[in-house]
């Protein structure tokens, strides 16, 4: 039986990661939740992650780093990055760092889930 597809949302708003979670199982996916990149790399199953959708600016670690992280750890997981300060310098290190996408906050849905569909086509 194949399992639906797992998409980490990782951001310390918790309404975010509220209305994040809703969207994701409107999809029909798995929704896991970490108030802080910490609590991702501590918790989450990597193998088991078929995206994740983090905030940029936390406190503690970024969402920059969480990425590099995971990527040392040896998998490769479609990242998409959300920011409240969509500034280009941090649009550019987003795209250096191999984001699957890069979202400001507030951001269409529509926008999110295109995202999310094709990184878990992927």
């Amino acid at each position: 039986m194949e399992k639906d597809p797992v998409i980490s949302i990782i951001d310390d708003d918790v309404s975010v990661r509220v209305a994040l979670a809703s969207l994701v199982r409107s999809l029909g996916y798995v929704a896991w939740t970490f108030e802080s990149a910490e609590a991702f790399l501590e918790e989450a199953d990597f193998s088991s992650v078929s995206c994740i959708v983090t905030d940029i600016q936390m406190p503690g670690m970024s969402g920059f780093e969480l990425n590099k992280r995971v990527k040392e750890a040896g998998y490769s997981v479609p990242t998409v990055f959300i920011t409240a300060f969509p500034e280009e310098y941090v649009r550019a290190r987003a795209e250096a760092g191999g984001a699957y996408g890069f979202l400001a906050k507030p951001f269409d849905g529509q926008a999110l889930i295109g995202l999310i569909t094709s990184a878990v086509q992927h």
